[in-house]
């Protein structure tokens, strides 16, 4: 049902875009002088729908339209990296917000003094993973550190992670109930009211690959333990995949270990402002609006990129 919807919303579109097309055409074929600004205006609106939907071509990976599981992990930096996690889940909600995909914070460990150590939101959307997946990796903020009494500049990085929401029934993936252990406990919260006196958090240890999982978002237990199935599912897939990757570009003789200090985009808030994606050397000077989810041009950049040498084979 799932796929047939996805088929269906995709015919309904191109169906609109031809009708709008023809209206368009239709009008202008009166050769009525009065209607030009209209006909300018209209035109525009369909050159940036093909836009969209040239873009949306390069998302054609086997999980690009599913949904996505995003995860921020502070590192180096203390607890300016914790804020720095923290400025970076605001950033991608905001991103979120505006391509009206919905969010919902699965999981969450704050920071002693201030920030996030680490938190997993679930994206759900058409496109979620394909847009996403260009965010994978480390990101290196500078600035002076609100945090350090003689306010002076420091570097903070998280890690960003990137899954796919794949169903639990994915051929590709398979778990026995053997190779998990599952621990129940009581969710943290910020006390008073909000002390979860039941015990509904999840812990999932996957005993082959030793990954372990948590997810202490719902009040339902049984919620949390789907979470981070879902989460664990991802993960083993990622893990899967990379692998596999790994193989081939050893034996093209093209394999680099992935370090942490490899960021793949720094944001630099002094002595300038300037965010810049390494891969692509993709750079804007308003670090204010990438942090405030501006990130599409970022995206298509990247993902146009590797079209690109997809083509030529580099």
């Amino acid at each position: 049902m799932k796929k047939a919807n996805s088929i269906r919303n995709e015919i309904d579109y191109w169906k609109s875009l031809i009708q709008k097309v023809q209206d368009t055409t239709d009008l202008a074929s009166l050769d009525d002088e009065s209607l030009r600004e209209e006909l300018e205006k209209e035109i525009l609106v369909i050159e940036g729908e093909i836009g969209q939907r040239e873009f949306a071509t390069m998302l054609s990976g086997k999980y690009d339209t599913d949904d996505a599981i995003l995860a921020i992990h502070a590192g180096a930096g203390g607890t300016d990296s914790q804020d720095w996690t923290e400025m970076l889940m605001r950033m991608y909600l905001r991103w979120a917000e505006t391509h009206s995909y919905e969010t919902e914070v699965m999981d969450m460990t704050l920071g002693e003094e201030a920030g996030v150590k680490s938190v997993t939101i679930s994206v759900k959307g058409r496109y979620a993973f394909g847009y996403l997946r260009s965010e994978k990796g480390v990101h290196r903020l500078v600035r002076l550190s609100p945090f350090d009494s003689a306010h002076r500049r420091h570097t903070s990085f998280s890690l960003v992670e990137v899954l796919p929401q794949i169903a639990f029934d994915n051929p590709e993936i398979q778990i026995e109930p053997g190779d998990i252990k599952i621990d129940v406990y009581k969710s943290s919260g910020a006390g008073g009211q909000n002390v979860q006196k039941n015990a509904t958090a999840i812990r999932i240890t996957h005993i082959p690959s030793g990954l372990v999982v948590t997810c202490q978002n719902e009040r339902s237990q049984t919620q949390n333990r789907e979470n981070a199935m879902k989460v664990l599912l991802g993960r083993l897939l990622e893990i899967q995949h990379a692998e596999k990757s790994e193989e081939i570009a050893v034996l093209r003789g093209e394999y680099t270990k992935a370090e942490w200090g490899s960021q793949i985009r720094s944001y630099v808030l002094h002595p300038y402002q300037i965010v810049k994606d390494h891969r692509t050397d993709y750079e804007v000077g308003n670090a204010q609006a990438v942090l405030n989810g501006e990130l599409d041009k970022f995206m298509e950049t990247y993902l146009r990129q590797g079209v690109q040498e997809f083509k030529t084979g580099t």
